[in-house]
């Protein structure tokens, strides 16, 4: 039968061989590769790509382009390792030297690096565990980044050996995984990259609440009809709902601004849509995203045309309630995608006119499914006094209006903290807001911030450390977060490569550190503070 007989299919198709017809599409495979021993057989019988299936050799090219992905990614040095090690040990990162006392731009223990990676930890009810992942590093080197997966059992008090998931054979902080639960109690790790220059992965436990195994996952996403390898993606952000699946805000470079923010969903972690472009005005955004009930939520700053992308200002925000299919403002007026100009509907406040710059922090849904908003704004990008003050802010909808309010102060764009909102209507932040043994530099002294009032008023209830001899960096609150794990994050020093522990604090505000060194298979993190 000829061509003519598949229009529909065969256009597709040649659009498919188009893209990949080049063999530098798959440069791990060799002349002569045996792809029947490269293919599992699970996908060799596949009616997708069984010969019977299809009348025409070309009709089976998209079926046949993620097996050659399957047979690349075989052909790879392995990489998953699954291996356990004896101790937690966090990256040490650095970014843009600055020439001055403070060394860098920004620097520190980024094992919970950066604000636009979310989450690094879940509480899975089933079991009593708070799974979580981190930027790792081997003992002999804080600049190497592993990828590290574990769980606190609240039952015992106890955390095991932390698993070595992979080497991701970078320095760069910026490629730190996150994780998520799916509905029958799956662990997904997505290995992020920092630009495209890395590839990306995605890995899932071999068995339900387990940290201890993970097969490398396959995934594709829709593009031009086609089924194509997902290979790379940057600043992502997994969430997971009974109701929608896995929802994802994420950033791909020149896409086509220097950094466009983007949306996509699956099912099942393995086949996901196509990419929805959210915003590419003038040279990009950073972007943090939550979910509530019955719908996800994007805010984002934008990088201003000629500035550099170490300039950022404006708040904005969108969302959907349909799993991707529209997109509205918190008003609920239909946006068209990708917003590019910066003057659009889903701007909350301007803060280009005033020449101030626009770090995100986090945000959530309050109990009226309402978005709250956590910021920080500053004069200018380099550390040091002359780009205070530092405030911290919250933009809450009341549901007719964007109540916008200063919060707290500290000494750095980069001090990083979570929002949380409480069931009895207080809020609570747990960030390092204290000045730290290098002032300054990101992080510092822990302490927990408490508003009866939405926000208007803040108390410090407790600080939770004192007397450090690092800074302490990017306080993250784990999914569903149980009062006995309420926040993690790592240490390290602000000027200098150092080693960098992991710490975690219950809601009272006690502080334990994960054991830097195990002699056995599982430990009791110890309390410092």
């Amino acid at each position: 039968m000829g061509a003519g007989a598949f229009p529909g299919r065969i256009g597709i198709v040649a659009r498919a061989e188009a893209r990949y017809r080049s063999p530098t599409m798959f440069p791990c495979l060799k002349p002569g590769t045996d792809l029947a021993r490269r293919i599992p057989t699970a996908f060799r019988a596949s009616p997708a790509i069984r010969c019977g299936t299809y009348r025409s050799v070309a009709a089976a090219v998209p079926g046949l382009l993620l097996l050659l992905a399957l047979a690349s990614a075989a052909a790879e040095p392995e990489l998953t390792r699954n291996q356990p090690v004896d101790g937690y040990r966090g990256i040490w990162y650095m970014n843009q030297p600055s020439n001055d006392e403070y060394v860098y731009k920004y620097s520190g223990g980024l094992g919970t690096y950066c604000a636009k990676h979310q989450p690094f930890a879940v509480f899975a009810r089933e079991v009593n565990k708070t799974f979580f992942c981190y930027g790792g590093a081997p003992p002999d080197n804080p600049q190497r980044l592993w990828h590290m997966v574990s769980f606190f059992d609240h039952a015992m008090g106890e955390v095991p050996r932390p698993t070595l998931l992979l080497d991701k054979q970078t320095s760069d902080a910026h490629d730190n995984p996150v994780i998520a639960l799916d509905g029958r109690g799956y662990l997904w790790i997505f290995s992020t990259s920092h630009g495209t220059s890395r590839p990306s992965y995605v890995h899932r436990s071999r068995q339900p609440f387990a940290a201890d195994a993970f097969d490398r996952i396959a995934v594709t996403k829709e593009e031009d009809g086609v089924p194509v390898p997902m290979t790379n993606f940057s600043y992502f952000q997994a969430w997971h709902t009974p109701e929608q699946g896995f929802q994802c805000f994420f950033t791909r470079y020149g896409y086509p601004a220097a950094r466009t923010i983007c949306y996509m969903s699956s099912p099942d972690g393995v086949t996901w849509s196509a990419w929805q472009r959210l915003a590419a005005i003038e040279e990009g955004h950073y972007q943090i995203s939550a979910v509530g009930k019955g719908v996800a939520g994007s805010a984002f700053n934008f990088h201003p045309q000629g500035k550099g992308l170490n300039w950022r200002s404006n708040l904005y925000y969108v969302q959907t309630r349909n799993g991707g299919r529209s997109w509205e403002n918190v008003e609920g007026q239909p946006l068209e995608l990708p917003l590019t100009t910066p003057e659009n509907p889903a701007l909350i406040e301007d803060y280009r006119t005033p020449g101030l710059n626009v770090y995100l922090k986090d945000i959530q849904f309050d109990q009226a499914n309402h978005p709250v908003i956590l910021f920080l704004t500053s004069g200018g990008y380099e550390s040091g006094p002359r780009n205070d003050p530092r405030t911290w802010r919250t933009a809450r909808w009341t549901g007719d209006r964007w109540d916008i309010r200063p919060a707290l102060r500290s000494d750095n764009n980069y001090d990083m903290g979570s929002l949380y909102l409480e069931t009895d209507g207080a809020w609570r932040i747990i960030a390092p807001t204290e000045t730290g043994p290098q002032p300054y530099n990101p992080g510092g002294e822990v302490a927990m911030w408490i508003s009866e009032d939405q926000g208007r008023n803040w108390r410090m209830t407790r600080q939770l450390t004192h007397d450090s001899p690092r800074n302490h960096t990017y306080v993250r609150r784990p999914v569903n977060a149980h009062p006995d794990f309420y926040a993690l994050w790592a240490d390290g020093h602000g000027r200098q490569p150092s080693e960098s522990d992991l710490h975690f604090c219950d809601r009272e505000g006690n502080v334990f550190r994960l054991p830097r060194t195990m002699n056995g298979p599982t430990a009791r993190p110890q309390r410092v503070h």
